[in-house]
């Protein structure tokens, strides 16, 4: 049911949106707000707070409380924007009023232990919890091998960074593979070899040459949804990686960042084809809810823990104890996994939203070739040939669509596709059709320049 002051917070927000109240535009004074809101004083000010907090309105000393400024053009430069390139989930689909129900519950049950420092593997009681969540995944590890930390990024980060008992150094990473891992390996001086990924896989010949030939201390792989091309490996290349990691002493991180995002039940991980402990699990929550949390969740083989949990306590002596008590309260009560769903459901729509505007615009014979996505939140777009991806990125910018180059999801050693990454995380349905739209219509536009550029140069020879 919803609150007094709740109801006076909608009616105010529907007339800032309905510009019954201009932006600089002063608003009723407390006491007049609560006269006329039939409410009072304090439910007025809580009223005010709430907006305030969602940067709607300011606060003057001494004056009153306003209306937050916003120019005409940069309004309407909001409204045509279309976000292609975010990583972030959609600030509409973030939990924001569940997750401070568990952090507040959490203060509640864990007072004493949540502001010292903690185990660097981990809150005890959310490792039990990562025990149950993981096992839905086909992940089975007991508490004492997972380990909590501050993100993915980290994992990966101390991975990377930390010897291994292969005593190999070399890192083997998909071309193209995410670009945060790229930029661990290059700034921490680690030998990177690359092997081509593409929508048909890896060539797992390849995959053993290196692996018998070259120091690989692990390779790096995104098995589902891969980042940025969208897709995921089948069963049977999941088990011939676990079989040859097996074979030759090689270690795999599995980068597992859109579990949770999986449509197919029978779409087990690596992990689940490991019978030898050669595969690390890296399960990150970022996507799903919070980002601003830094959680992730590492399964380490007994043979890595003692090191990894030497190198994680001297990069942050503990992950933010809160965030971790508050995600296993929110685990346990079952709203991460109804969380989870509504933003399956929503992305899944806008995948199918996303391959149906290609498939509308781009197959016009312009040359663009893309693969379709059937799930996560990216997808690759190469470009027609003679079009570089800096010339579209610039002319999709003048047009208020943002996107990113696949570039740099490549090894400095290795060619990229001349691609584009897109993502779905914060666009709907009508952007993506009107963004496809728009680079079918600049790729003509620059196609033209460009024979317009070539005949010039015929005439003036």
């Amino acid at each position: 049911m919803e609150t007094k002051y709740e109801a006076v917070k909608q009616e105010i927000k529907e007339r800032l949106a309905a510009g019954n109240i201009r932006p600089g535009e002063k608003l009723p004074s407390i006491r007049t707000a609560s006269a006329l809101w039939n409410c009072s004083i304090n439910t007025a000010i809580r009223a005010y707070q709430e907006l305030e907090k969602e940067h709607l309105i300011y606060s003057v000393p001494k004056s009153g409380y306003y209306a937050v400024l916003r120019s005409q053009e940069s309004a309407r430069r909001m409204e045509e924007h279309i976000d292609f390139s975010a990583a972030c989930p959609d600030p509409e689909v973030m939990p924001y009023k569940d997750f401070q129900h568990c952090l507040n519950r959490a203060i509640e049950l864990y007072r004493e232990q949540l502001f010292t420092y903690c185990d660097p593997q981990g809150f005890s009681s959310l490792r039990r919890e990562l025990e149950k969540h993981l096992a839905h995944s086909q992940v089975f590890a007991h508490p004492s091998r997972i380990c909590v930390v501050s993100g993915a990024q980290q994992a990966l980060h101390l991975l990377a960074s930390m010897p291994f008992p292969n005593g190999k150094s070399a890192v083997l990473v998909e071309q193209p593979t995410f670009h945060g891992m790229l930029r661990s390996l290059r700034l921490l001086g680690v030998t990177a070899l690359g092997i081509a990924r593409t929508a048909a896989g890896i060539d797992l010949d390849e995959l053993e040459r290196h692996f018998r030939n070259n120091p690989i201390k692990f390779f790096y792989t995104v098995p589902r949804y891969h980042n940025p091309l969208g897709t995921s490996y089948a069963a049977e290349e999941k088990k011939q990686i676990a079989r040859l990691a097996e074979r030759y002493g090689v270690f795999v991180v599995e980068d597992d960042y859109l579990a949770d995002m999986e449509t197919k039940a029978k779409a087990d991980p690596i992990y689940s084809y490991d019978s030898a402990g050669q595969v690390i699990y890296v399960k990150s929550f970022s996507k799903i809810m919070l980002p601003g949390l830094r959680l992730a969740a590492v399964v380490l083989p007994p043979s890595l823990l003692e090191t990894f949990r030497l190198f994680k306590a001297s990069a942050d002596s503990s992950t933010s104890v809160l965030s971790q008590a508050a995600l296993e309260l929110y685990l346990n009560c079952g709203m991460y996994d109804r969380h989870a769903a509504m933003v399956r459901e929503r992305y899944q729509a806008r995948m199918e939203a996303l391959d149906a505007a290609c498939r509308r615009h781009l197959d016009k014979g312009l040359g663009f070739r893309y693969v379709a996505a059937h799930g996560g939140i990216f997808t690759t777009i190469v470009l027609p040939e003679g079009i570089a991806a800096p010339d579209m990125i610039a002319a999709l910018q003048q047009r208020h669509v943002r996107v990113f180059s696949t570039e740099q999801n490549y090894l400095p050693s290795f060619a990229s596709d001349n691609g584009l990454r897109l993502s779905i995380i914060q666009t709907d349905a009508a952007e993506i059709d009107r963004g496809m739209a728009l680079m079918a219509e600049v790729a003509g536009a620059l196609a033209q320049k460009r024979e317009m550029d070539r005949r010039r140069v015929i005439d003036w020879r």
